[in-house]
């Protein structure tokens, strides 16, 4: 391998390259692909990685670079992640069968007991856009531990005091902690699995998340025929406390930016500097600077790639389909088939057998397709991103399907189990679809993966508001009097 200067051990001889040596270019264009050997596809990866850091590996089976960890290792990180992401996930739903309970206890209406289970959802899509950035800057695992506190303690917050004011805010800012699992999972699996078995990677770390819906509402209605309802916010914090102490043990840094700038710095010739120094006045004095910079990252691409505005179109209006479904599900089987809310939240697992099919099977499915396709001789080896798409043809046949069936069965009050199986082809192509624009999401950016799953998340703010905003009119007309009354006199007197 040849490389423009003189190496040692991976890193170039000479200058210490700065604290983030990657150009923040506006340029964010995948290199046209080109026909080569797989040894000549490592070399030039090896090369280009020297290029951009300073520092490479040292060989293309270098046991240090992320995609030659052994097994056992990528598995123990992808479960301590898929975990992690069904606790924060089992928050959106948890609160469902204790709705009318929380309401009652709050002294809140209808209307606003369903933002407090829809705000959460709002949170989802504000914090990856600052997850999205500091990972990219700092590393994964680091943000990972602190969203995942943060999670922790904003959802223990959120019955304190009977406050209607803190449930709505603390589960706003509890979601975005939460929204770590929801952007960094797929680039964690990207840092460690090649491009042909991204479907075997998603579907490990995917398995346990997608029991979240069904799970949520199970522990949900078990806790508020149990013990009180405020519980349901205290297990689960003390849960995702015990997950992110097992994630500082067993999570190892897989971002490859990250790690050889590290590997460049510790075998540079230049000595550490104190922690006084003007050089590390100028790195936090720049913090920021490249904060913003790193920021605008997801917003550029939605602007300037027509590609992140359709697939934000299409995850957008998926999205919100699934929120409006899920914030119906747990009414409906107590308010239209009479049955209490443990037994309605048993319904929830149709929810969860459709995401596990897909996961599971599913994901096995567009591995096949994507190599068959990759290997066809007019293609000569070399993957590209619409080679997912082929997968996605089911999930957008299954999902208006689902929602038919799902939604003649329970106007008309069919047997419960037509209710389910209308679910659970909705829920299967939903994660289809969603699974497979991730994996092509994966596939075109790379190493910005998590700025552009960050980008594909605008859109979805565009239809949550919607479901949130709806309601603001029928409050003004409830409420609008007492709304204008308050400091009018102060005015008046002024």
């Amino acid at each position: 391998m040849s490389f423009n200067g003189k190496t040692e051990g991976g890193v170039m001889k000479g200058p210490a390259p700065g604290p983030d040596p990657q150009p923040l270019t506006d340029d964010l264009e995948e290199p046209e692909a080109q026909v080569e050997s797989e040894d000549a596809k490592a070399e030039k990866r090896l090369a280009r990685l020297h290029e951009l850091y300073g520092a490479t590996w040292d060989g293309p089976d270098d046991p240090n670079d992320p995609y030659n960890w052994p097994e056992w290792r990528k598995v123990s990180i992808s479960l301590i992640f898929s975990v992690g992401q069904l606790v924060t996930l089992m928050s959106a739903s948890i609160v469902a069968a204790a709705l009318g309970n929380i309401s009652r206890d709050l002294g809140i209406g209808a209307t606003t007991g369903q933002i407090t289970l829809s705000i959460y959802f709002l949170g989802l899509g504000i914090g990856p856009f600052f997850i999205a950035a500091l990972c990219e800057m700092n590393g994964r695992k680091n943000i990972w531990i602190y969203s995942n506190l943060w999670y922790c303690l904003w959802n223990a917050l959120c019955p304190v005091g009977m406050s209607q004011v803190l449930m709505i805010i603390a589960r706003l800012l509890a979601a975005t902690g939460a929204g770590a699992g929801v952007v960094l999972t797929g680039p964690v699996m990207a840092d460690m699995y090649h491009a042909k078995d991204r479907g075997r990677s998603l579907a490990i770390a995917s398995f346990l998340p997608y029991l979240g819906p069904a799970l949520g509402p199970i522990v949900g209605g078990v806790v508020v025929q149990l013990i009180d309802w405020p519980w349901l916010f205290w297990i689960v914090s003390i849960f995702d406390a015990f997950i992110t102490l097992l994630g500082v043990i067993i999570i190892k840094e897989s971002y490859t930016p990250v790690l050889l700038r590290r590997k460049a710095a510790a075998q540079s010739d230049q000595p550490a500097s104190p922690a006084l120094s003007p050089a590390k006045w100028a790195f936090w004095h720049d913090f920021f600077s490249r904060l913003s910079t790193y920021l605008r990252r997801p917003v550029r691409l939605l602007v300037r790639r027509p590609i992140i505005q359709v697939i934000s179109l299409i995850l957008g209006l998926n999205f919100g389909i699934y929120t409006f479904v899920l914030s119906s599900f747990a009414t409906l089987w107590i308010d239209r088939y009479g049955e209490s809310s443990l037994i309605g939240s048993l319904h929830y697992i149709s929810l969860s057998i459709g995401f596990c099919i897909s996961a599971q099977i599913g994901s096995r499915i567009m591995d096949i397709i994507y190599r068959r396709l990759r290997d066809r001789p007019q293609n000569k080896g070399e993957g590209r991103p619409e080679f997912r798409v082929p997968y996605m043809i089911p999930g957008v046949l299954f999902i208006p399907a689902g929602l038919f069936w799902y939604g003649w069965s329970a106007e008309y009050r069919i047997h419960w189990v037509m209710v389910d199986v209308g679910a659970l082809i909705f829920t299967c192509g939903s994660s289809i679809l969603s699974q497979a624009m991730l994996a092509y999401v994966l596939d075109l950016f790379g190493d910005q993966g998590a700025s552009a799953n960050a980008a594909t998340r605008l859109l979805t703010l565009a239809f949550l508001f919607v479901a949130l905003g709806f309601p603001i009119p029928l409050g003004l007309w409830v409420w609008g009097e007492k709304l204008r009354a308050l400091g009018k006199r102060s005015h008046e007197d002024t």
